[in-house]
């Protein structure tokens, strides 16, 4: 396991939710407890972030921790993991995880709130790729 160096530096992050997204992880957090996300490389919803009780799904060598995220109304940060392989491909970008309509994964929490996550993602700009170290 690895943690991305300057996921969040002097002003510039790798990764935000939107409004909706936090709602949902208030929500999530009382009904399962402390949370997680994984984004993996691969086809179908296993590209969409997946959310999971904390601890649940096993991180290991090729995933990078990608940032805690601080959501109001949930008392210990989110960790947020992605496949070594897919940071490779998105490192130069910043992710925001968003809530829309429709049924992801089964295995994500979310699933039964006829909700799934989302990433909406964008170029980072040269100034937060200097801030970040990329």
């Amino acid at each position: 396991m690895a943690a991305v160096d300057g996921a969040a530096a002097e002003g510039a992050s790798r990764i935000a939710l939107t409004a909706a997204a936090g709602e949902l992880l208030c929500l999530l957090r009382d009904q399962h407890g402390p949370l997680m996300f994984h984004q993996s490389g691969g086809c179908c919803d296993g590209s969409a972030p997946m959310c999971y009780p904390a601890g649940e799904f096993r991180t290991g060598a090729s995933d990078v921790l990608l940032a805690w995220l601080s959501v109001d109304g949930v008392p210990e940060p989110v960790g947020f993991w992605m496949s070594a392989d897919q940071f490779a491909r998105w490192r130069h970008t910043h992710l925001t995880v968003d809530v829309v309509p429709g049924r992801g994964s089964g295995f994500s929490l979310e699933a039964p709130e006829g909700v799934r996550f989302l990433i909406r993602s964008r170029l980072l700009t040269d100034e937060e790729r200097a801030r970040l170290g990329d």
